[in-house]
């Protein structure tokens, strides 16, 4: 079962033997205008002939540091110019991405640096305690010590190389260029390579969906080390713009929505209802905003809702993993306007074919539940010296994702869970993406998270934490027979905890193994 939007459809822009190197994305738009601002802010505007130069001058400094062609660069920082300029010198040098994100524990950062062993790190100052020492030598990104010609700092290598251009490394479009790690929200963390060829396929799909341009400035406020990173190199390659947000507090991001007159930004839920929940949102203006593109997590259609009427007809979504980033699905925001496409994460991109996936390998017809399955160029190489793990993970080219779903008549995909999440009570199979979806309709829930708990009668007993939305007194007997009237008795929870906070993972992602611990723990004490 494919979309009307296939793989039938992907046309590169030039041949194999052609092929882009990540780093001529940034190219592009230099040739399209040199005099152009590449980096809008914070601090003084950088134009794209400015920033070209920075970029190849760190990356001429990170090919003297360790002139290894492939070698690997972890980059541990914030959303700050050094960041994006060390990354996009990574590319140029013909080195590979590793990114730390800071917010991660120190123990997580610990175990991404040994599985994957950069040849050098890049950190801001303020980031160097996130991890334990290595013999990798370290760059620093933001920092406040004096840099001019100090080479252990991102701003010293562009003193000391400016005007070097770095020796040019040939690489094939199946060579790695990110090592990224999955989400963890169940489990270890995973190293997923992504290779040359699946980087162009995201900015290629990325760009043809949303119809990037010269006019467009996007925000970076979710951390670069996830989703963010993805439009990068899109924007750059058509002459757009790009604003940091280095501490994304609500406030900081809806004033730089406003004074930059930003046309995109792209946000985890998390981070659109905080917006939504600051006090000065309601009498602020977004009339430069096209593009408000949620991912990551669902989001309820009464909070699209919200959205859409403080930020205007602009919210659209997109769907995609580590395994097969930015996307293998989205939706414009004429198409999200329609109630039937609320709980939708749009259609197949132009640069994936997707199907669902019954447990024998057979693709599903439409309006059937069963395992989303994608092929084509978008998709990783595998995890990095996990061959194992990889042959399970692509069977005869289909990348399977783990998520639970349906295709309907239309092409609309719709996400109901991940495979191993799926609550099993009584015989009866239950999605936790359903009474999820169930329980965020009663005006009390703010936020809920739904999961199994071994039970002698049930096997599984289906149960819930809830946060209450603020100024509401929820009961859990009334939540309860609310679901059952929303779903059914077996559906229902059949137990709901009141929490104040819902754990969350470094991509911002709400830990269901996190919360169904945290509950089993309290019920064992």
């Amino acid at each position: 079962m494919t979309s009307r939007r296939q793989i039938g459809d992907f046309s590169p822009p030039l041949s194999p033997e052609q092929a882009l190197r990540p780093i001529d994305h940034l190219y592009l738009g230099v040739e399209r205008d040199p005099t152009a601002i590449a980096i809008a802010g914070p601090g003084t505007p950088l134009k794209y002939g400015e920033l070209v130069a920075a970029v190849e001058a760190v990356a001429t400094g990170f090919q003297a540091i360790d002139p290894a062609p492939g070698s690997r660069v972890g980059i541990c920082a914030r959303n700050t110019r050094e960041h994006l300029i060390a990354l996009l010198a990574t590319y140029a040098a013909g080195k590979v991405w590793v990114p730390l994100n800071p917010r991660n524990g120190r123990a997580e950062l610990d175990a991404m640096i040994a599985a994957t062993h950069p040849a050098l790190i890049v950190a801001d100052e303020s980031c160097l305690d996130r991890f334990s020492p290595t013999d990798a030598p370290i760059v620093l990104g933001k920092t406040e010590r004096n840099e001019r010609g100090d080479d252990s700092t991102v701003t010293g290598l562009i003193e000391q190389w400016r005007g070097s251009r770095p020796a040019l490394v040939t690489r094939d479009e199946e060579d790695a260029q990110i090592i990224k790690f999955s989400g963890g929200s169940t489990g270890t963390p995973k190293p997923v390579v992504q290779s040359i060829r699946c980087l162009n396929a995201q900015a290629y799909g990325l760009s043809r969906f949303f119809e990037f341009d010269a006019d467009d400035v996007n925000l970076i406020a979710a951390p670069l080390t996830h989703g963010t990173s993805c439009f990068v190199l899109p924007i750059l390659a058509v002459g757009g713009q790009h604003v940091l947000v280095e501490d994304p507090k609500p406030a900081a991001v809806l004033d730089a929505l406003e004074s930059y007159a930003a046309t995109t930004l792209y946000a985890p839920p998390t981070m659109i209802y905080a917006m939504l929940g600051d006090a000065s949102v309601e009498r602020r203006s977004f009339t430069s905003l096209r593009h408000l593109i949620y991912s990551a997590a669902p989001m309820s259609p009464s909070r699209i809702r919200d959205a859409q009427r403080v930020f205007g007809p602009v919210v659209e979504t997109a769907y995609g993993q580590v395994e097969a980033p930015q996307i293998v699905t989205a939706m414009r925001a004429n198409e999200l306007a329609h109630e039937e496409n609320l709980a939708s994460v749009g259609q197949a991109s132009s640069v994936v074919r997707i199907g669902i996936m019954d447990t024998a390998g057979a693709l599903l017809p439409a309006g059937e539940i069963g395992e989303i399955v994608v092929w084509g160029p978008l998709l990783m190489s595998g995890y990095l010296d996990q061959p194992e793990l990889t042959a399970r993970t692509i069977i005869d080219g289909w990348l399977h994702t783990g998520d639970l779903g349906l295709i309907d008549e239309r092409g609309y995909v719709y996400i109901r869970g991940r495979l191993r999440e799926m609550i099993n009570s009584g015989g009866f199979k239950i999605f936790p993406a359903d009474v999820e979806k169930a329980l965020a309709r009663h005006p009390d829930v703010a936020e809920c998270c739904v999961f199994g708990v071994e039970d002698e009668k049930w096997g599984e007993a289906v149960n819930a934490a809830v946060r209450v939305a603020p100024g509401a007194r929820a009961d859990a007997n009334a939540l309860i027979a609310f679901v059952k009237a929303e779903l059914d008795s077996v559906k229902a929870p059949k137990r709901i905890y009141f929490v104040d906070e819902l754990p969350r993972n470094a991509a911002g992602k709400v830990s269901r193994s996190a919360v169904r611990a945290a509950v089993i723990a309290a019920i064992s004490e």
